[in-house]
């Protein structure tokens, strides 16, 4: 048994919502074996791994998973569950897993669960599921499951990926508050929020801290100087960048002084009860040791606090323990540091609420001071400092004060923030008592305010040593975005088999004249208010989050394909609006995907995110679509739906406005909305942009869709009647979908069509216009499709066409060379032996040569798969965009 390979998927996806790891799995000799098969695997496996004891599995019940091992499960399976009990133990709880076949004997995707803000590039579920594969092949060989080690390795690797408390405390509130909430790679910035209301968190900085305010917190001296000039109460003291300037303020001050480097930060190198010259030199050097100056400052007496404001406000505040440990009579002070270090809440660095306790340099100094070491074992209940300073970050503790605090400090808080610039600050006050009023002035002797911090950590008021845990995270979040503000922008996904991108573009065009800035993904790439920024097939969840992470845009409307959703999943986590245009055989046979049902399956997770409130837009024309809605499941709950149809006399649509459902269809050469029971005519169906006169059926059929969706975000009837009209004018509106040039005498009709539906709409188009008679296709179709969807595309373009030029695209997608087009040429001759069929090898041979086929009047179908290199070549040759040919079609319509 051995992984082949991994892929995460970040976005809700066809497992679950939340983020999952999916690994190939080869079982090799183990194929078709299972647990039941090897007499004592399952008791060696529960000794080296008890916690299974308690998994569900299928039974929904602890004890579930070893019925399964009793009764026989698969090696993939088992390690599955060996992997969810391997990630709990290291603390990375996630419960979710699931193991599939792919088809292919012995070959299965096991699927688990990941934590929602881990880094997408992290290896960990990987590495957890290959160290489950070891314990799982140990047990089945009898030998010792021997993992720890590296079992300990990884444990450490999840400490340090993982967010920290603050960024965690900020991701939960906003999720708490429905806001998107997105980590970003393995820092701790976070992205909530989409579009024009995306914000930036890192830490506690967000994208409304001052710039300056940083910069003058992060200067001590600064800082002390700036606040003193304002009367807040603050030591005396000052800069000094030599030892000389540092004794003389020693020597104006009087001890005891504290002495701590310019630009520090977490407590480092801060030096208190610098009481004689001696210890002043040795505090110096330190201090300065990294370059920077040392400010010098008078101690001020009393208990330390650290009080936090957030927006202007005194959000909590805790008294602060400097690092210390109390003896027993019987353990040395190694044994009591090893002892509190034992605390699950200390850990390296601010991963934990706590931070381990350790003997360094200044450590050791203080000991010295008391008068003991490492090895000496001090008096029951001494209390041994190893730290002076009380910071968090050098092992101290913290006690919640935050209902203790005077108006009288808390105001004082308040104007420091102000007074610094900074939106949320961490204040280190020094007072006889923070429940006491402030002396009425800034007298040194009566405590005051001894740093500003920009960038406060919040673990202290989130899980305090002692006394109340504070929800610091939900202040700053409601900073960010105070109660009744939005976060989100309206959001439309499309997804089907055909029309995807008309839509999409459609769409966007509709919002765009409604004033909104759109971000559009399709598979040309991505688009932010009408400019294409990036040319690339953009129908995946990394294109959706370029669009949604942009300040500048109002609405996004994201093509989303199969590929995206099967390899990474959604890009967001609901949408508004959700369009499925329809519902047919393509890609089958890729990524896991056998059948039409398991695509629908699949695209219905489109629908399914949709928010509540919001609308699926569905395709009553289609008999795949039309099932969706009647899922016992009720997977489109609590949303609208809304119809769309061709016909008028379908009788989904009579009985969905019968009880009130809004729909959009055709009705005598009118495209109509139906809501609140009435009757509204949008736009003639022959003024439609890019319909051909109403002739483009799949072309009117994708208006419709897309009004739907404008008319759920508000757009007026009157504006989407505008730009239906325009659509189109612009050639860059639609490029490649229905779009009709002209060289010399001929037309010539570009179109992506590439599965055997989009083909015959295709075809439809030509025969009404021009009739195939007058017709020549040029044709190539992607060789990623099985050969039965090849030869069905085929046996449509036969049907249709007399004179057909086959070329081969560039890219064969793994097809030996000619091996497309010689598969689509012996079935569309097959399909219709009189044909006119010729063989070239690229689009440069297949233009000339369809036009040569072609007689005057004629019009050929040019289909091909990448647009540039078809475009550029009609271009040199001379072809021109021409308008919508106006012709006279019996369109099919009646009134309800």
């Amino acid at each position: 048994m051995r992984i082949e390979s991994s892929r995460r998927l970040r976005g809700p996806n066809r497992y679950v919502a939340r983020p999952v790891q999916v690994t190939r799995v080869l079982l090799d000799g183990l194929t078709g074996r299972e647990s039941s098969d090897y007499p004592g695997f399952t008791d060696r496996l529960l000794a080296a791994f008890p916690g299974l004891a308690e998994h569900h599995c299928a039974f929904g019940e602890p004890g579930g998973f070893v019925k399964r091992l009793v009764g026989g499960t698969y090696f993939g399976h088992t390690a599955e569950h060996v992997a969810i009990e391997l990630s709990q133990r290291i603390g990375r709880q996630v419960n979710f897993g699931r193991t599939e076949g792919t088809g292919v004997p012995g070959e299965y995707d096991v699927v688990t669960e990941c934590p929602l803000d881990e880094p997408p590039g992290s290896r960990l579920a990987e590495a957890l599921l290959s160290l489950a594969i070891a314990g799982v092949l140990a047990a089945l060989r009898g030998e010792p499951v021997q993992i720890d080690d590296e079992l300990a390795q990884l444990h450490r690797t999840y400490e340090r990926e993982k967010s920290g408390p603050s960024t965690t405390a900020i991701a939960d509130a906003a999720r708490d508050r429905g806001i998107p909430v997105e980590r970003v790679g393995e820092l701790s910035l976070l992205r909530l929020g989409y579009g024009r209301h995306r914000r930036l968190v890192w830490a506690a900085l967000t994208d409304q801290t001052s710039a300056i305010g940083v910069d003058i917190a992060s200067d001590k001296e600064l800082t002390r100087r700036l606040l003193d000039e304002a009367g807040v109460p603050v030591p005396r003291g000052g800069a000094a960048a030599s030892l000389a300037e540092a004794l003389d303020l020693f020597a104006e001050l009087g001890p005891p002084v504290v002495v701590k480097p310019r630009q520090g930060r977490q407590g480092m190198h801060v030096f208190l009860g610098v009481d004689t010259p001696d210890a002043l030199r040795a505090a110096y050097e330190a201090a300065t040791a990294g370059g920077d100056d040392a400010v010098v400052e008078r101690e001020l007496t009393g208990r330390d606090y650290r009080v936090l404001t957030v927006g202007g406000q005194v959000v909590a505040a805790a008294e602060r323990v400097a690092a210390h440990v109390v003896g027993d009579g019987a353990t040395d002070v190694a044994g009591l540091i090893a002892r509190a270090n034992e605390d699950p809440r200390r850990g390296v660095g601010h991963a934990r609420a706590l931070t381990r306790l350790t003997v360094d340099d200044v450590a050791r100094t203080l000991l010295l001071r008391q008068g003991l070491d490492v090895d000496a074992v001090p008096a029951d209940g001494q209390v041994v400092r190893l730290r002076e300073n009380a910071n968090l970050s050098t092992g101290g503790t913290s006690v919640d004060v935050t209902d203790l605090v005077h108006s009288s400090v808390a105001d004082l808080c308040r104007r420091v923030a102000a007074i610094v610039g900074l939106d949320i600050a961490g204040l280190d006050l020094r007072l006889p008592s923070i429940a006491a009023p402030l002396p009425p002035t800034g007298v040194a002797t009566g405590g005051g305010v001894i740093e500003v911090n920009a960038a406060p950590g919040l673990r202290m008021h989130l899980d305090p040593s002692d006394g109340t845990a504070r929800d610091v995270g939900a202040a700053v979040v409601e900073a960010l975005y105070p109660a009744g503000s939005p976060s989100r922008i309206p959001i439309v996904a499309i997804t089907g088999t055909n029309g995807k991108t008309t839509v999409a573009r459609l769409t966007a065009h509709l919002l765009d004249g409604a004033g909104l800035r759109v971000g559009v993904t399709t598979t040309d790439g991505i688009a932010i208010g009408g400019r294409l920024v990036q040319r690339a097939d953009a129908t995946g969840p990394r294109s959706a989050r370029v669009v949604l992470s942009d300040p500048t845009v109002d609405a996004a409307v994201l093509e989303t394909a199969r590929g995206g959703l099967l390899r990474q999943g959604l890009g967001y986590d609901w949408s508004d609006v959700g369009v499925i245009t329809n519902l047919t055989g393509d890609h089958l046979g890729q990524d896991g995907i056998e059948s039409v049902e398991d695509l629908v399956a699949l695209k219905c997770l489109v629908g399914e995110r949709v928010r509540e409130g919001g609308a699926v837009v569905l395709n009553a024309d289609d008999a795949r679509s039309r099932g969706l809605a009647a899922y016992p499941d009720g997977r489109f709950a609590k949303r609208e739906i809304i119809w769309c149809s061709l016909d008028a006399r379908n009788p989904l649509i009579r009985r969905h406005w019968d009880t009130g459902g809004r729909a959009y269809l055709l009705a005598d050469g009118w495209l109509v909305e139906l809501a609140d029971r009435r009757w509204i005519p949008l736009l003639a169906v022959h003024e439609l942009g890019g319909g051909f006169g109403g002739a483009a059926r799949h072309l009117v059929a994708n208006a419709l869709a897309a009004t739907a969706a404008a008319r759920v975000l508000g757009v007026a009837t009157a504006r989407v009647a505008e730009r239906l009209r325009s659509f189109t004018d612009d050639p860059a509106d639609n490029p490649g979908r229905g779009m009709l040039l002209r060289l010399g005498g001929t037309d010539v009709l570009v179109d992506y069509a590439h599965n055997p539906a989009a083909i015959r709409a295709v075809g439809d188009l030509v025969e009404r216009i021009w009739g195939t008679s007058r017709a020549v296709a040029a044709v190539t179709l992607p060789g990623d499709r099985r050969d039965d969807l090849l030869r069905e595309s085929a046996r449509e373009i036969g049907v249709r066409f007399d004179r057909v030029v086959l070329y081969e695209d560039s890219d064969r997608r793994g097809r030996s060379p000619g091996e497309v087009p010689a598969l689509l040429h012996d079935e569309l001759i097959a399909t219709s032996p009189s044909a006119q069929c010729t063989v070239v090898r690229t689009v440069d041979e297949a233009v000339p040569a369809a036009l040569a086929m072609a007689r005057p009047g004629d019009v050929v179908l040019l289909l091909y798969e990448k647009i540039e290199p078809v475009l550029s070549l009609l271009h040199t040759l001379g072809a021109e965009a021409v308008p919508d040919p106006h012709v006279s079609f019996p369109l099919i319509g009646a009134s309800v």
